[in-house]
């Protein structure tokens, strides 16, 4: 067991809050310029239509409703791994997750988003709040999302108070007037007395438990929006389970990346080790095999059954999306298992590129689930133009997408200037991780 005083932890962590590198605002400015060029974007759409985007009267979800299912995966997963971990108390954890904490807030920020790109009238939004349709599953979506997003915010509130008090009293950080208020104000009087130690760790220990459920409902919500319909592809019993599973496979991916970037980045060698890609990397092992395991389970029924559509599906999977197909569900399954599962590849950087591969499996699978069954439709159209049947994404849609990406890395850098991106709290006392201990 290592111990670590909770002034040399300061010591190491607060650096990152006390000073802003260059190199950090090229970075900033960078995914700003990115953020600003989609807002551009979304003025093209909303004052020209859709009709600069590549949605039509088939194909009418695109990349932006691929890329809100791909963030509320990431945003489950999180919640899912952040939520396990803290109940199982399992020391190792303590270094990272926050980050998983971080990954599930900050996604859930951000895939509502792309619903609204998705509206063609946004002036009559609020209808959805005012006149909502218990029927639709739609109104179960947005009742779950806010539900889950509100008992995100308060357990990462509830693992950051701790550090809110440390730094608030620490006489020795040298940061801004504001930002010592900030932290007054946040951390609600907040002194360490074992009564209030007892009265946060249970309410922790409830947060905990209540988002490892709401995550799997509300994904499973959002699988059945797909599932319930009759489109070919989509009309599925296991697509709630297979939602849940391939979202916690992709953020298990981005937490050992977003791991391996403020290990790097912050040198944090000392804290985050090989045995926390180890065993993040033994997660992503387990969770790819039953991934895979259900994508096969899925294309096999469809395939065997040989329904026209569904067949018609197969088809086009292996004809216009073949290579995609393969790196989603050959690549993206087996290369991870194999990085992770034979000893002599199990290194950091290798973890990190698995992880690498994993999530852009990821977002390539919602890309083919959504994708190719909307091009075949059940009643196809009459003397149609290809422009009609075959979707094709825009630089409107891609710019949106990439402004998603941007305000994910700006969010997470900007909370990295607030809070130490590892719990002071939680390492004040924890095992020891050297690299030689796997």
């Amino acid at each position: 067991m290592k111990t670590f005083d909770s002034k040399s932890l300061l010591k190491d962590f607060t650096p990152e809050i006390e000073k802003t590198s260059i190199a950090w605002w090229v970075t900033l400015i960078t995914f700003i310029g990115i953020f600003l060029l989609g807002v551009h974007a979304l003025g093209r759409q909303v004052s020209e239509g859709h009709i600069v985007t590549g949605m039509r009267d088939n194909v009418v979800w695109g990349i932006y409703i691929v890329n809100f299912i791909f963030f509320m995966g990431l945003s489950y997963a999180g919640a899912l791994l952040s939520g396990v971990l803290h109940l199982y108390k399992a020391e190792w954890r303590k270094p990272v997750i926050r980050i998983a904490e971080l990954i599930t807030v900050i996604s859930l920020l951000i895939g509502p988003f792309f619903i609204f790109f998705c509206v063609g009238r946004l002036d009559r939004l609020h209808y959805l709040v005012l006149y909502p349709r218990i029927q639709s599953p739609i109104t179960w979506d947005v009742i779950a999302i806010t539900t889950d997003l509100f008992g995100c915010i308060l357990f990462l509130y509830l693992s950051i108070i701790e550090d809110l008090a440390l730094l608030r009293d620490s006489l020795e950080l040298n940061v801004p007037a504001w930002k010592k208020k900030l932290y007054k104000f946040l951390a609600m009087s907040y002194t360490g007395t074992p009564e209030q130690r007892k009265h946060l760790s249970q309410a922790r220990n409830i947060m905990a438990a209540m988002i490892i459920a709401i995550a799997i409902i509300v994904y499973s919500v959002l699988a059945w929006i797909f599932g319930v319909t009759l489109q070919p592809g989509w009309h599925s019993t296991i697509f709630g389970p297979y939602f849940v599973i391939a979202a916690v496979y992709s953020g298990t991916g981005l937490m050992i990346i977003v791991m391996w970037l403020f290990r790097k980045i912050y040198r944090l060698e000392k804290y985050i080790t090989l045995r926390h890609f180890c065993n993040v990397g033994y997660i992503l092992l387990v969770i790819g095999a039953f991934y895979g395991y259900f994508t096969f389970a899925d294309y096999l029924t469809k395939w065997y059954g040989s329904q026209k559509m569904d067949a018609l599906l197969i088809d086009k999977l292996f004809s216009n999306f073949f290579w995609l197909f393969i790196f989603a569900n050959y690549i993206g399954i087996l290369i991870p298992i194999i990085i992770i599962g034979i000893r002599k590849f199990r290194t950091i950087n290798n973890i990190f590129i698995a992880a690498i591969i994993t999530l852009l499996a990821l977002w390539v699978n919602r890309f083919l689930i959504v994708i190719p069954t909307l091009e075949t439709p059940y009643l196809p159209i009459q003397d149609h133009r290809i422009d009609w049947i075959q979707y094709s994404s825009t630089w409107v849609e891609w710019s949106l997408s990439a402004a998603g990406v941007a305000v994910f890395a700006i969010l997470i850098m900007l909370f990295s200037k607030l809070i130490p991106i590892i719990s002071i709290s939680e390492m004040i006392e924890v095992e020891d991780t050297s690299d030689e201990t796997i």
